[in-house]
């Protein structure tokens, strides 16, 4: 006859007493820093060279203000003008028609190839070389007729940013619309769409994930770009206004360039966080992490499948 045999009670298993990995370098190299940077924070804030009384006064100056609303309109209008004209660019990359191809490359090359300061400087010769711009049919009457003995170097400065920053936009535009498997553009075939539906509702929205980021750092980049106007020459941006006009008038080139400086780190953080919610908007359903109403939503089914 089988004995039953006592089975040994079941013990839980003992808990581990972890204890975390030291890092004190760490700690020393943090503080380190801390001090290097307070350091120079308080030589800054102690050298009287920096003229801090002069930065106070000239920050929310009129012309500073005014040189801060010429800079974001350059940089807005620029950008308007390059994305519309590299989406047209990269349409032309992307086409299986040769000369379209071909035009586009040489644009590329070109603008992508020569420094901005030369092409700004070359724009500001163009009342020069073109004194009298005309527009019609060949010995044919004239449709147009452009004067150019009184130029406005603001369009000049823009077109000269725009068409550079055009080149740019171009491949990063391509580069998104190419990063979009084919299969989403032959299922939207498929389902009835036209081309344009097809890139505006299938296409461009998982395109603009790559777009925007590189865009944003071009809108960031253009800021700052604007300085280099002067080639033009236009003398009415944030930079000119402060160091070419203000500086040189009160010989106080280093508090003036600092209110340049903060100005541009400014508006630079603004857009950022434009950038951020850009990023954040288009990603959308691209990462797997689920929100906290999406994890409650999938507790409550689990839940119900448990128990039904």
């Amino acid at each position: 006859m089988a004995t039953d045999v006592d089975s040994p009670p079941s013990t839980a298993p003992e808990a581990i007493d972890a204890v975390p990995l030291r890092h004190p370098w760490r700690w020393v190299a943090a503080v380190v820093i801390v001090i290097l940077v307070g350091l120079f924070i308080y030589g800054a804030a102690t050298n009287p060279l920096y003229r801090w009384p002069v930065f106070a006064k000239y920050f929310f100056n009129e012309r500073i203000l005014t040189g801060v609303g010429i800079t974001l309109m350059l940089t807005v209008t620029s950008m308007v003008i390059a994305i519309i004209l590299g989406v047209i660019l990269a349409v032309m990359r992307l086409s299986p028609n040769p000369v379209f191809t071909s035009v586009a490359w040489v644009y590329l090359w070109i603008f992508r190839g020569t420094p901005i300061y030369v092409q700004l400087a070359f724009w500001g010769l163009i009342p020069t070389i073109y004194r009298n711009i005309q527009l019609g049919v060949p010995f044919g009457p004239r449709l147009l007729e452009i004067q150019l003995t009184d130029p406005n170097y603001f369009i000049l400065a823009m077109l000269g940013l725009a068409l550079n920053e055009a080149a740019y936009m171009a491949e990063i535009i391509r580069a998104g619309i190419s990063s979009v498997p084919e299969g989403q553009t032959e299922a939207s075939t498929a389902l009835g769409m036209s081309w344009g539906m097809t890139m505006r509702r299938t296409v461009l929205p998982q395109a603009m994930r790559v777009i925007i980021p590189p865009t944003g750092n071009e809108v960031i980049s253009m800021l700052k770009t604007t300085s280099l106007v002067t080639a033009v020459p236009y003398s009415f941006d944030l930079y000119s206004i402060a160091m070419r006009e203000i500086a040189a008038r009160e010989f106080e080139p280093v508090p003036l360039a600092l209110v340049a400086a903060a100005w541009y780190l400014v508006i630079t953080s603004v857009l950022m966080v434009g950038q951020y919610y850009l990023e954040r908007y288009y990603s959308r359903g691209a990462s797997r992490r689920l929100t906290s109403k999406q994890l409650e939503a999938l507790a409550k089914a689990q839940m119900g499948e448990a128990h039904p």
